[in-house]
């Protein structure tokens, strides 16, 4: 009987009729992915700001990430100035690196007690097996630790969004008068103030404003540290077992300085106008949180494009008739675009690699539109599931190989 179940894909390299046991469903669960904290800074003097951080709460997390996403998701300043040296110092002070950890390991802030429940979900791994490693600290445990972690828990990334409002009507009322007019509809509809704007001006003279509704997102992305002296430090001096008492453990964490996030960079987006299909019912605070929730997605677009590390990798979902994965435009596919074929393996000392076994690209005309609102938009590529590729290299594919977007000049 195998003591952990390891990633299922893994397992079946070079048996993949094992796969074909599996539905796709599942094999697209099975790989282990990025976690992300998304916050958001709202300016408070700034003009929408009150309406764009009510939007920013019901804004999902991409779902090729996990959600590591704590109780706390606006950062409010007054300051209209922004920088990576202002973030930085608040997440120091307020220890969010910290918290990040704890929650990896659903740490009760009163006991100190942790649980490998979340890590096990995330991991694939045997959940009871991890219990007991963890308790007799075995040369076999902290080989499996150390691998959750550096799959796991050091692909963890803080995203901090700097939403600001861009008028781009060019003499549309929304510039000249927000206080008189567009404002106040606004405000009724988040509950700040009555509908009598709505009633006078009408829902035509409204929706033609809101044409000008634009923002400018420039999201900046730390890393957590964690490596093999961070780990140790943890498990050796911090972590408590359901029904361990243990209060200097307890107490090591909260005063320890260990956990820490590391600048990785920062981008900038612009949205472009609102835009919906004809015949569809206009919702002024839904065609904003699409505004705000595209230009964050493509900040994330250009912050794996700069950065190898923020990378996602997707599984391929089939390979007949067609080769297909649950990627599209939300994810910045093109038809320019080339993608790898990553082949998960273990190395030498059991832990898991990545091999190349091909490149595949985008089909013209078969580019999922998986953006937000894009079905509400009347987009074509919406009416998709999938995007589809064709095999530019490699030989024989099959569901659960990963794809990532190779680097472009």
């Amino acid at each position: 009987m195998k003591k952990i179940i390891i990633l299922l894909f893994c397992l079946v390299v070079g048996a993949t009729e094992m796969l074909s046991a599996q539905t796709t469903s599942d094999v697209e669960l099975q790989y282990k992915r990025s976690s992300l904290y998304s916050l958001l800074i709202s300016h408070n003097k700034a003009q929408f700001a009150g309406e764009i951080e009510n939007v920013f709460f019901d804004i999902p997390i991409p779902d090729k990430f996990n959600n590591h996403d704590l109780s706390v998701k606006v950062i409010t300043s007054p300051e209209n100035k922004t920088d990576e040296q202002t973030i930085t110092t608040f997440l120091t002070q307020n220890d969010v690196a910290k918290h990040v950890v704890g929650r990896w390991f659903n740490r009760d802030p009163e006991s100190g007690v942790c649980d490998m429940n979340l890590i096990s979900e995330r991991g694939l791994y045997n959940a009871s097996y991890l219990d007991v490693e963890m308790a007799k600290m075995s040369q076999r445990g902290f080989g499996i630790l150390a691998d959750a972690g550096e799959q796991l828990i050091g692909n963890t990334f803080v995203l901090v969004n700097d939403i600001r409002y861009n008028d781009r009507s060019k003499g549309a009322r929304i510039g000249g008068a927000v206080a008189g007019g567009i404002l106040s509809v606004l405000g009724s509809l988040f509950g700040l103030g009555d509908v009598g704007d709505l009633i006078s001006e009408g829902v035509g003279a409204m929706i033609s404003s809101l044409k000008g509704f634009g923002v400018t997102v420039t999201s900046y992305l730390y890393r957590l540290e964690w490596n093999d002296e961070v780990a140790n430090t943890f498990y050796t001096q911090h972590y408590l077992s359901e029904g361990e008492t243990d209060t200097a453990k307890r107490d090591a964490f909260a005063q320890s300085d260990i956990f820490k996030l590391t600048y990785v960079g920062k981008q900038s987006t612009t949205s472009g106008n609102l835009t919906m299909a004809s015949g569809v019912d206009f919702d002024p605070v839904a065609m904003i949180r699409k505004v705000c929730a595209r230009a964050i997605d493509e900040s994330i677009i250009a912050l794996q494009r700069a950065h190898d590390e923020f990378k996602i990798k997707t599984p391929i979902h089939s390979v007949e008739p067609d080769i297909t994965a649950h990627i599209g435009l939300k994810e910045g596919v093109t038809e320019g675009n080339r993608y790898e074929v990553l082949e998960p393996r273990y190395d030498k000392d059991g832990k898991v690699v990545f091999a190349r076994v091909g490149v595949v690209q985008p089909v013209k005309g078969k580019i999922w539109d998986n953006r937000y609102m894009a079905t509400e938009e009347g987009s074509a590529g919406s009416k998709l599931s999938a995007t589809t590729f064709r095999k530019v290299t490699g030989g024989k594919f099959y569901p659960g190989l990963l794809l990532r977007e190779i680097k472009t000049k």
